[in-house]
């Protein structure tokens, strides 16, 4: 009796720890991954980037971060800001096909950023980095996804390069992912709006110049009906009483 109850109590111990085991492992977050900030734009417009790097590591420091631009969706203008203590080297391309950019032909365009940590400047344990990035004009596609590489000072290389798949779960090695969206049609209903703006002051000045142009004829009118009166009062006095 006393070792069918044993058994049991085992059991119901392994059972549980089964169960902590499985809740526990859906409660743990997903570990960090190198990613773009913020994570939506507008096709064809410009904007400021930020390609966010956290240190994974407990023991090593990320000393390089390489981030490669893809290449079916080139950017014809790409300028990086100083981050305190890191250079950066950019690299370029030959395109088939030129980019047109106010205006002008781009034969070329940036195909990768590399940001190499000075002394003392590497991102430490449990500390992040960010790397902003200015692009434009943006292709009207629906993503882009930049593929990095994340070097650590004991030589390791994490490779964020996994896209991502159509209602696939995350990959265990994301590549930071940029989603596009077509720009809003609503410049014509404002320039139209603009246009009734200004056609409705156009008509407020023409009406408040025939208001001014009134008042001067009516002030006009008065001062010669003064005028008039003065006369008549003047020859008045000078007739001799009969």
């Amino acid at each position: 009796m006393i070792r069918l109850r044993r058994t049991a109590t085992a059991a119901a111990t392994l059972a549980l720890g089964a169960v902590t085991a499985a809740v526990l492992g859906f409660a743990t977050p997903a570990s960090a991954h190198v990613t773009v900030n913020p994570k939506e734009a507008t096709q064809g417009g410009y904007g400021r980037f930020a390609f966010r790097v956290p240190n994974e590591s407990d023991t090593a420091s990320t000393t390089k971060v390489e981030v490669f631009l893809p290449e079916n969706a080139p950017v014809g203008s790409v300028s990086t800001m100083p981050v305190p203590g890191w250079t950066v080297a950019v690299e370029k391309r030959k395109l088939d096909q030129p980019v047109e950019v106010h205006g002008s032909q781009l034969t070329e365009v940036v195909s990768k950023l590399t940001w190499t940590a000075g002394p003392d400047a590497a991102i430490k344990p449990s500390t992040f980095q960010e790397f902003p990035v200015s692009m434009g004009p943006l292709p009207e596609v629906d993503q882009m996804v930049f593929k990095s590489l994340q070097t650590y000072s004991d030589g390791n290389v994490v490779r964020w390069i996994e896209e991502p798949t159509a209602g696939g779960a995350e990959p265990d090695s994301p590549a930071p992912v940029l989603k596009l969206t077509a720009a809003s049609p609503s410049a014509a209903p404002a320039a139209n709006s603009d246009a009734r703006v200004e056609a409705d002051d156009d008509d407020e000045a023409e009406g408040n110049g025939l208001a001014v142009g009134l008042g001067v004829a009516g002030l006009a009118a008065g001062l010669g009906g003064l005028a008039l009166g003065g006369l008549a009062f003047a020859r008045t006095r000078r007739t001799p009483e009969a």
